[in-house]
């Protein structure tokens, strides 16, 4: 096990849990110490992350539960929907897994939300453990209980709030990922950056080639810097009532790309990265920024290899599928916009300044699908 692991919590009382990150701890016996104790356990993974670490985590496990179970599902977002959730189901049932069993979420994204929701609805809820292994799940899925499936009118339309009991972050795992999904992760690290924390923004800038050379020292800093804002942001507010919302920071924009290219069209985080830059330009419309802070932010994005241009849907549709996303209130949109440095506002926003802004970036469109 690694000789130094960095710890954040997310304080929720009773229901406080740890993430535990560093390099070399995934098959480690300790990190799994102290777990609700059961007699079983079942790994849901997919066939691209299961052939690498399944074994590992499962030999891990062996120490500690009597029967380990593996789930294998098909790898994508396009199988974030109620047919893969009911098959995670079938083999829980078919292990006949009781409610004390514990799942084991090893994989990125999809499978956490998956395996959380599976969790929250197995004999009326079950302990559920991630071990993320993308960056875009270290940084943020991963962390905070919103779990979900896809509608076909919308990403994450259903779907029920589940906090784990233990987050285990090893950064190793960094090094079997495709570059594409490594550089939609530092999306979201940017955003945390933006949002509330201008100083980490700065360190994001400055260690971005170490972040994508994947150098362990500075991919531990920033998961751990990431969670650590998560982590107080969801003890504040856990149901996203409140400040909690800052976290969708160019989500209702980077949700319409994903729904109109057609999920797994763009990565999550790559939708993510565009989507910032709009609600940038956004916000500088509204009169709450400068253009120089929209440029700041665009030169980052653009450094990190995201994209800064969204596919070409149309403005009609782009305007349609944001009306429809699950933030707008009776049709209106809410946004997240900058107000300054590491400032945010949520507020809603005239419908002709929306289309303005999405114009303006439609006329440079980018690709119907990312490379």
């Amino acid at each position: 096990m690694s000789t130094s692991v960095s710890t954040v919590r997310v304080d929720l009382g009773n229901r406080t849990y740890s993430i535990s990150i560093g390099s070399g701890i995934l098959d480690a016996p300790e990190s799994y110490l102290g777990l609700p104790p059961s007699s079983a356990c079942a790994i849901v993974s997919n066939t691209t992350v299961a052939p690498l670490f399944a074994d590992r985590l499962a030999a891990a496990l062996c120490r500690i539960y009597a029967k380990v179970h593996v789930i294998l599902l098909p790898d994508g977002e396009v199988f974030k929907e109620w047919t893969t959730l009911q098959r995670i189901f079938d083999e829980l049932l078919a292990a006949k897994c009781d409610r004390s069993t514990t799942i084991f979420a090893l994989g990125g994204g999809v499978i956490g939300d998956l395996a959380g929701f599976a969790a929250a609805c197995y004999m009326r809820g079950v302990p559920y453990i991630h071990v993320p292994t993308t960056l875009l799940a270290q940084v943020d899925s991963a962390v905070g209980g919103k779990t979900a499936i896809n509608h076909p009118r919308g990403k994450n339309m259903i779907g029920v709030f589940n906090q784990p009991t233990r987050v285990i972050v090893d950064v190793d795992t960094l090094d079997n990922l495709p570059q594409r999904e490594l550089i939609a992760g530092l999306a979201e690290v940017i955003k945390y950056g933006a949002i509330v924390d201008d100083e980490f923004l700065v360190w994001t800038d400055r260690n971005l080639s170490a972040l994508i050379a994947r150098d362990k020292a500075a991919s531990i800093e920033g998961v751990r810097r990431s969670c650590e804002i998560k982590a107080r942001i969801v003890a504040e507010d856990e149901r996203e009532a409140g400040r909690r919302a800052i976290l969708n920071f160019g989500h209702t924009f980077a949700h319409a790309i994903e729904a109109g290219v057609g999920y797994g069209g763009w990565l999550h985080g790559e939708a993510v990265g565009c989507g910032m830059l709009m609600a940038a330009d956004l916000s500088a419309r509204a009169g709450l920024v400068d253009r120089a802070q929209v440029e700041r932010l665009a030169r980052v994005v653009r450094e990190a290899g995201l994209p800064t241009r969204p596919p070409p849907l149309g403005v009609d549709r782009f305007l349609e599928l944001m009306r429809g996303d699950k933030k707008a209130v009776a049709g209106e949109m809410k946004f997240v916009l900058l107000d300054g440095p590491g400032s945010t506002v949520v507020k809603f926003v005239e419908s002709g300044m929306v289309a303005a802004t999405v114009e303006s970036f439609t006329a440079g469109a980018g690709p119907l699908r990312q490379p």
